[in-house]
């Protein structure tokens, strides 16, 4: 069953950017990861409680040492961008 959405043209700019080869809407949008994050902050205090902290603290000085060095990417859906966020989970 289809549905109709509106988007404002930024949003659709970015879908359509990142749309492959013959690839339809819906599968880019069904290939998006949207973590199952908490929705509010006790949902979140309760979570860092349960699992302990999310970064240890040399991962912690490697976050502030990048943060001191880093400025806004002119276009942060570049792949270039993308490539430095993922490669800091690695």
């Amino acid at each position: 069953m289809a549905k109709k959405i509106t988007l404002e043209l930024d949003a659709y700019k970015k879908l359509h950017a990142a749309k492959r080869e013959r690839e339809s809407f819906s599968s880019v949008v069904q290939r998006v990861v949207i973590p199952d994050a908490p929705k509010s902050g006790s949902e979140l205090v309760a979570l860092i409680r349960s699992r302990g902290p999310l970064f240890s603290e040399s991962e912690l000085d490697e976050l502030e040492r990048i943060a001191n060095h880093d400025s806004p990417p002119d276009n942060p859906w570049d792949k270039r961008h993308v490539d430095c966020v993922v490669g800091l989970s690695q």
